[in-house]
């Protein structure tokens, strides 16, 4: 039919009967608000807006001024063009109020236009604009969005600080206007939470706190800063929900009674418009983690009692979180712990290596560092590591260094002390292969790595040897990276049973090595950065390891990390005195002459002197008895004095218990009685027998 004819009328209606019936009709009967603009967009018709509410008050208002949108100018050029003839609008979501009822809607308008007699390309009557009220509807799908949002983001983080943030991030700004998470402050150390009701003086932490864009002043956070804790006000909502653990709603005007047993809340709430707050205890199983207090202010509709279902269904999911948090924030004070005792408690005195450390806390506790004096005035250098997290990482990561230590303690070689230390990593995982298949470490895998190295100032030399662990960086003392190529050997823990060969560098004099844990070397930058930073010879070690630690990524502060330095030295020609001796049998009366003579030179009491006759006496005896040239003596004085005799023989001396009618057997004997330490090192070109004396009134490096 064209715009031209004109349907058949049914006999007995006058013209224009059947359309006036048919506007009265829907104007009165339909559910859906229409509403008649004219080409100025004002109202001319309109049945009613909401239930109990006339349209006298509207009729010739502009259709924005009787809706009062949140975007009038927006709509209206929607409106424009439609009237321009552009097409319909269907189901457009705007959002506003009625002029004369209070309270925030939503409204799904659709919109047509008014074709005159001369069709759709002339002018336009106006529009007919239809209005569904949805604010139930967009409600309702705001609550599942709120609590699909807390599902998703609460509970990814084992942090009761990040857990907290997440979950007031959920709710803010699509749920509350407002919101604010305090835990009981032991609860955020780990400890177990309090059973409920809570005590009254109890106090409780802020956690996390977040408001929307239209509160132009938080004050309510203001008032109890993040990181600040207060003790609940008596006669209050918090207190009362904190003692019967259930959550209230709560009006808030300024006639309400309980304000003033808290004026600094009171006052807050009034200065950022206030008006409904919903207070929900945060428990699990009985006992009490905190409290979630939401706010709606300003315009914003008052909560209501499906939002306070909501907010006790979204509570219980952060509860669970929140605890979940602490129990792995307990076990990581623990593993923390027992790590922290494992380590070494204070910096060890080097006869010839200054060094220094940094241990940055973290998830990371199996992550461990050590120097350990050897004979010789030489020091070992580790560091090393456990993967994982927990209590059960730290203990692994105290196994493998006593171990380490033990074998520090015989002279090996680093490439040798590995070499050991991976057996008693193997024997370790077996164990924990052996566990029964219900125990939680059974399925657990167990990964390390370590580096040794070894530094000896009087050959300037350094010999490292890895395990699965990235090689130190060596800087030396003109800011020159110095190369160190050291073959990356299998991970402690691994099933290759490769051997481990080490490396070795000459050193200048005041050259600093940077032992790192891998998880300072993450990034492809690290190295050139730790590097660069290095190369400021006039710093101290300890500000060089803090000046690292600032230029460290986020994510790597974190994670925990260790960092061992060490600048190399050399021991004073004053302090160190050596001789080549003949094979001869007068050479053990020869050696104690001159023993005498340097240490009463030193000035070492004649106690210590005797001693020393007595102990190079024998040891020379035993090299010229059964060694081989070349013989060569040397004591060296630091906070003990160091004794070693060193023949080219390979066979190595061992102690024995002479019974009373042998002749012989005895040397050894005397020498471990005499000494603090004594042992046999092996080299290339031969051993050497060393021997430890402590010192009066010098305390001992081992």
């Amino acid at each position: 039919m064209s715009y031209a004819e004109t349907p058949a009328r049914p006999p007995g209606i006058p013209p224009g009967g059947l359309d006036d019936a048919l506007l009265k009709v829907l104007f009165a009967q339909t559910a859906v608000g229409l509403f008649v603009l004219d080409p100025q967009l004002r109202l001319v018709r309109a049945n009613s807006l909401v239930e109990g509410v006339g349209t006298e008050g509207y009729i010739g208002l502009r259709f924005t001024e009787a809706f009062r949108l949140d975007d009038p100018d927006g709509s209206e050029q929607l409106l424009k063009r439609v009237l321009a003839g552009e097409g319909p609008v269907r189901d457009h979501l705007v959002r506003g109020r009625f002029r004369h009822t209070p309270g925030d809607r939503v409204f799904l308008v659709s919109a047509y236009r008014l074709d005159g007699p001369d069709g759709p390309g002339g002018t336009g009557l106006g529009l007919l604009s239809a209005v569904v009220d949805v604010t139930e509807r967009e409600r309702a799908r705001a609550r599942e969005s709120a609590l699909a949002a807390v599902r998703d983001a609460v509970g990814g983080s084992l942090d009761v600080a990040a857990t907290c943030r997440a979950f007031i991030d959920a709710l803010v700004p699509g749920f509350a206007d407002l919101a604010v998470v305090e835990v009981v402050d032991e609860v955020l150390r780990g400890a177990d939470p309090p059973v409920g009701p809570l005590p009254p003086d109890t106090p409780l932490r802020r956690a996390a706190s977040g408001r929307c864009e239209a509160v132009e002043r938080d004050e309510v956070i203001r008032g109890h800063p993040v990181g600040g804790t207060r003790r609940l006000p008596p006669r209050t909502p918090y207190a009362l929900a904190a003692a019967d653990l259930r959550p209230r709603l709560v009006p808030l005007t300024a006639e309400t009674p309980w304000l003033d047993a808290d004026p600094d809340g009171s006052r807050a709430l009034a200065e950022t418009g206030a008006h409904t707050l919903v207070v929900v205890p945060l428990t699990l199983r009985g006992a009490v983690l905190g409290l979630l207090s939401l706010y709606r202010c300003g315009a914003a509709e008052p909560f209501d009692e499906e939002d306070v279902s909501l907010a006790g269904t979204a509570a219980t999911r952060a509860a669970l979180a929140i605890d979940n948090a602490r129990r792995y924030e307990r076990e990581h004070v623990i593993a923390s712990t027992v790590q922290r005792r494992l380590l070494p408690q204070a910096e060890r005195h080097q006869a010839a290596v200054e060094t220094a450390h940094v241990l940055l806390p973290g998830r990371d506790s199996g992550c461990w560092f050590d120097t350990i004096a050897l004979s010789g005035a030489r020091t070992a250098l580790v560091v090393g590591g456990v993967a994982g997290e927990g209590l059960q990482s730290a203990i692994a990561m105290g196994q493998l260094r006593t171990v380490i230590q033990a074998l520090a303690g015989l002279d090996l070689e680093p490439e040798e002390v590995l070499a050991r230390l991976k057996e008693t990593a193997d024997r370790l995982a077996d164990e924990r292969a052996a566990l029964p298949p219900s125990d939680s470490l059974q399925g657990e895998e167990l990964r390390a790595g370590c580096v040794y190295g070894v530094y000896d100032p009087f050959t300037r030399t350094c010999t490292v040897a890895r395990a699965g662990h990235p090689a130190p960086l060596v800087v030396g003392p003109d800011g020159r990276a110095v190369p160190l190529d050291v073959p990356e050997g299998a991970g402690l823990f691994d099933t290759d049973g490769a051997l481990f060969a080490p490396a070795t560098v000459t050193l200048e004099e005041g050259s600093v090595l940077a032992f790192c844990s891998a998880e300072l070397l993450a990034d492809e930058r690290a190295e050139e950065r730790i590097t660069r930073t290095l190369a400021h010879p006039g710093r101290s070690l300890q500000q060089l390891g803090d000046d690292i630690v600032y230029a460290l990524p986020d994510d790597t502060r974190s994670a925990g990390a260790a960092l061992l330095l060490a600048r190399t030295g050399t021991v004073s020609e004053h302090r160190v005195a050596t001789w080549d001796l003949a094979q001869d049998r007068t050479t053990p009366a020869t050696a104690r002459l001159l023993v005498r003579d340097r240490l009463q030179g030193w000035g070492l009491d004649e106690d210590t002197v005797d001693s020393t006759e007595l102990i190079v006496s024998e040891l020379v005896t035993n090299a010229v008895r059964y060694g081989t040239p070349p013989l060569r003596l040397r004591l060296l004085l630091d906070t003990t004095l160091t004794c070693e005799v060193h023949d080219g023989s390979t066979a190595s001396p061992h102690l024995r218990h002479a019974r009373t009618v042998d002749e012989g057997g005895r040397g050894l004997f005397i020498v471990s009685s005499l000494a603090a330490h004594w042992g046999a090192r092996h080299g290339p070109d031969g051993k050497v027998l060393w021997t430890e004396q402590d010192l009066p009134g010098a305390g001992t490096t081992r």
